[in-house]
């Protein structure tokens, strides 16, 4: 005689179509912001903060940068240990989009002068080094996700140079 009703065979049968219809609910493609009402002005204004972030990054860098070129010119003792460090600065500069800049040729610099003592001047250095990685890891938060990654990368070394520019000053004579 054959059973009427529901079969465990069958209950499992029917979780599993209706599993995998939510399945395949899930992974449909949805809508689109340019379906939507005001799509347009959602996307123009990610741009927007996409470019306003980079150049924030990318102006850090080039601050950055200056206080390198500062150091380095008022203690030329320190040239040699802070010069990697300055060129990787400078790549930083040039892949976020900022003006890539020559060696030698900084601007007239706009943050205060290196202290006179070489080790000060270096602890100062690495601590706007700490400083600009410190912002740049809050504002991956808010970052794209391949701008996130550069920021991330470009954090990760601000925060080992800070490191090396403090050994470095313990290393310097006074």
């Amino acid at each position: 005689m054959r059973r009427t009703g529901t079969t465990r065979r069958s209950a499992l049968t029917a979780t599993g179509a209706v599993a995998l219809g939510a399945v395949l609910t899930g992974c449909g493609d949805g809508p689109r912001n340019r379906d939507l009402p005001g799509g347009a002005d959602a996307r123009t204004a990610a741009l927007r903060e996409r470019t306003a972030l980079r150049a924030a990054a990318a102006r850090d860098s080039a601050s950055l940068l200056s206080r390198y070129e500062q150091v380095a010119a008022a203690h030329p003792l320190t040239e040699a240990g802070i010069a990697p460090m300055g060129a990787a600065v400078r790549a930083h500069l040039a892949a976020l989009g900022g003006p890539a800049k020559a060696a030698g040729t900084s601007p007239p610099p706009s943050p205060p002068a290196a202290p006179a003592d070489a080790r000060a001047a270096l602890r100062e250095l690495a601590a706007e080094e700490r400083r600009v990685a410190d912002g740049r890891a809050t504002a991956l938060l808010n970052a794209e996700p391949e701008l996130a990654r550069l920021l991330a990368s470009i954090a990760a070394a601000g925060a080992a140079h800070a490191y090396l520019l403090t050994e470095l000053a313990k290393e310097t004579p006074a």
